[in-house]
């Protein structure tokens, strides 16, 4: 099986080339990236748990779905299709917002992403892919954000970055 590719882009999200994944997580290298938000009826957060066989941040708590960008789709096509690969449910998505963060883990591999965070709304029970998804629960952005400073280490490290920027887009845009 071919290795996934990535988007290499500059910091004004214009493509440079495309690189294979884990080469790109390897040098560091600046690519696309999407981070997709549930909310459900209730207004809470739709978050999954890494499967505790990934080679990265396993078990640890995240938002409902992330990944990168293919050559020829668009941020809201990927985030349709991973959301249905990793969750198992069709939302429509929006677009908020998107920053560059940068992110070393402990393995030597680096996270640096111009990520493009999305939201959709659903009040569906997701079929998860036990490839990716270990379990799911949904939270209110509240118990996230006092969560996240009780057991910090229970949650990625690019959730906690992109959470930060999610609640204050939340705070200043009320949806």
């Amino acid at each position: 099986m071919k290795e996934e590719q990535v988007i290499l882009v500059n910091e004004k999200d214009e493509p440079i080339g495309l690189m294979n994944k884990l080469e790109a997580h390897e040098k560091a290298v600046l690519h696309r990236a999407f981070s997709v938000f549930i909310l459900n009826g209730k207004n809470e957060v739709m978050l999954q748990q890494r499967a505790h066989h990934k080679y990265h941040s396993p078990l640890l708590w995240t938002n409902t779905c992330c990944s990168h960008q293919r050559a020829g789709e668009t941020n809201i096509e990927a985030g349709k299709r991973r959301l249905y690969e990793e969750m198992g449910f069709k939302a429509e998505l929006k677009e908020l917002f998107h920053f560059i963060y940068k992110a070393p883990f402990d393995n030597g591999l680096t996270e640096h992403e111009l990520d493009h965070v999305m939201i959709g709304y659903s009040n569906e029970e997701p079929n998860i892919n036990c490839e990716e998804v270990e379990s799911w629960k949904w939270m209110t952005i509240e118990d996230i954000k006092d969560d996240m400073v009780a057991n910090p280490h229970i949650y990625t490290v690019w959730f906690k970055i992109i959470f930060d920027e999610f609640y204050h887009y939340l705070e200043d845009h009320k949806l």
